[in-house]
């Protein structure tokens, strides 16, 4: 059956680093040939809009009271992402005009943590155009900790796209138990795990979690290199002084069902990765083991989720 088909596409681009503006110009681009290749979901790596930090690794990020180190840091909050202002429309309208889904990873500065912190979060827009859910990553990873604030439960949520149940997380947050299975009990059986660039990251834990899950997984890295800083970065010559000359090379990849490649990671090569995933794969692998149906216990083991949005304010009602 039709509905039993999904034409994907992995996004393994480089941003115009820490240009929101430009950024976005390229994510529309790979939209559109997405579109014209019959994609029918477009996935992109972490924080892609506007960039992840390298800087912080590369301008000893730790010094406590750096000038470079705030400079920097108030310009990647000048191009991050502020969706209730609308930052995000044109993608939404984009996603619309052509009946395609999005999952974007971006740097939001959201207004209802107070509009100045940093969050590294996964965008879903729907093939109507509307977006879903907004995942804030959990657990920023080491060096992130110094310029993004852990996120909340709100955005583990699933989503459907034909005969798919779609669920998403940043980078590291793949590598937590709980946070998976709390996708796998919505039922999720094609994960999206989006990363900053790299086959260190991919080739081992795209197959663990399609073979832990007896699901698709597709994972989407950027591409980082040496020429993708923009001339206009504050302290250009500082972070270009310890930069290797491929920060993130790639990496992305599709798993099948049983735990077996559908697409090896591939590797310093930019543009668009098309495949198209077969659902009945799916109910194939289920047969012998099912994670959160006739292979669980809920009886003895169960986890509890917090969805709420997290504020440090609430309003009692008038």
């Amino acid at each position: 059956m039709k509905d039993q088909l999904l034409t994907v596409a992995l996004a393994q681009i480089s941003p115009v680093w820490l240009d929101k503006n430009a950024t976005l110009k390229k994510i529309e681009n790979s939209i559109t040939e997405a579109v014209s290749q019959n994609a029918e979901l477009i996935v992109f790596g972490e924080a892609l809009l506007p960039g992840y930090p390298f800087w912080i690794s590369l301008t000893d990020g730790a010094q406590f009271d750096s000038a470079i180190q705030k400079e920097l840091h108030a310009h990647y909050g000048q191009n991050a992402v502020i969706i209730e202002n609308g930052d995000l429309d044109s993608i939404c309208e984009l996603a619309a005009k052509h009946k395609i889904a999005v999952y974007l990873g971006i740097i939001e500065r959201p207004l209802d943590r107070g509009g100045h912190s940093l969050y590294a979060s996964l965008v879903y827009i729907s093939e109507a155009g509307e977006i879903k859910s907004v995942h804030r990553k959990l657990q920023p990873t080491y060096e992130e900790r110094l310029t993004w604030s852990p996120g909340d439960g709100n955005g583990l949520i699933v989503h459907s796209l034909k005969a798919f149940t779609l669920g998403g997380l940043n980078c590291w947050e793949n590598w937590m138990p709980l946070p998976r299975a709390a996708l796998y009990g919505q039922g999720e059986n094609l994960h999206i795990a989006v990363w900053p660039g790299s086959d260190y990251n991919t080739k081992d834990i795209t197959r663990f979690i399609a073979r832990e899950s007896r699901s698709y997984v597709i994972s989407v890295s950027s591409l980082m290199r040496k020429e993708d800083f923009p001339g206009a970065t504050p302290h250009l010559d500082e972070i270009l002084k310890e930069s290797p000359d491929i920060l993130g090379n790639g990496g992305s990849c599709i798993a099948g069902p049983d735990g077996e490649w559908v697409l090896e990671p591939v590797l310093n090569k930019e543009g668009l990765l098309i495949e198209t995933l077969d659902f009945n794969r799916v109910l194939q692998e289920r047969q012998n083991f099912d994670p959160v149906g006739h292979y669980s216990r809920p009886d003895v083991t169960q986890l509890h989720i917090n969805r709420q949005r997290q504020s440090t304010i609430w309003f009692d009602k008038e």
